[in-house]
């Protein structure tokens, strides 16, 4: 059997950023690593989850949100998937620090944070999600679109 895409990644060499993960026709698939794997902690269910919520709003209606079509967890725990259509390398770097940028001036709670809206809305935190934001920023201020390819 094949492996797939993502387990022919060198998991050890990889450190927090941004990566090309893979493109399929006009559709690119973005890692946005958060955590170095199998060295730094793993996000909590709180993090992930709250950042999900925060995240996938803002980017869905930002200037790519006529292109986007998924925003979620690696199971993995370190880290977030990001499908574009169409994509242009610069300018989702430019509107992922964008869209953290508004996590953590969010004010207010986590968007859909109500038991209508989302199936365990207990587990919802802004804070999390504004920490994890800062962290993951900070990661990205000196990122460029040559820097999206993985390590080899």
């Amino acid at each position: 059997m094949e492996k797939i895409t993502s387990f022919t990644i060198d998991h050890i060499k990889l450190k927090p950023g941004i990566y090309v993960s893979r493109i399929d026709g006009d559709v690119t698939t973005y890692d946005l690593r958060t955590r170095r794997p199998n060295v730094d902690l793993l996000m909590d269910n709180s993090t992930i989850h709250s950042v999900e919520h925060m995240f996938a709003t803002y980017i869905r209606n930002g200037a790519l949100k006529e292109q986007v079509l998924y925003f979620g967890p690696m199971g993995c725990q370190t880290g977030f998937y990001l499908l574009v259509r169409d994509a242009d390398h610069d300018l989702v770097i430019k509107e992922v620090r964008a869209v953290l940028q508004q996590i953590i001036d969010h004010d207010g709670e986590v968007f859909g944070k109500s038991p209508i809206e989302c199936g365990h809305y207990q587990t919802l935190s802004i804070e999390a999600a504004k920490v994890e934001s800062q962290k993951y920023l900070a990661i990205l201020a000196d990122l460029s679109a040559e820097d999206l390819r993985y390590p080899v």
